[in-house]
């Protein structure tokens, strides 16, 4: 159970690498004269989507870390 804590940790790393792949696949996807939407939106979308969640699972991982300290 002490090890929680790096896992969390891993798996924030994997959602910010998912993140940057997914961006790279929407930026070769993106099409300017078709979409209403400007990129940067998708962009938002996509951090709300992994980064968000990303920090949040961090942040448990460094609580963890420090009641399993003591």
């Amino acid at each position: 159970m002490k090890n929680v804590y790096k896992f969390l940790y891993i798996l924030s790393i994997v959602l910010i690498i998912c993140f940057v792949i997914i961006i790279l696949i929407d930026y070769s996807n993106y099409d300017t004269f078709n979409n209403s939407v400007p990129f940067y939106a998708c962009i938002i979308e996509r951090g709300v989507e992994f980064i968000g969640p990303s920090i949040i699972i961090f942040i448990i991982g460094i609580f963890l870390k420090k009641k399993y300290r003591n």
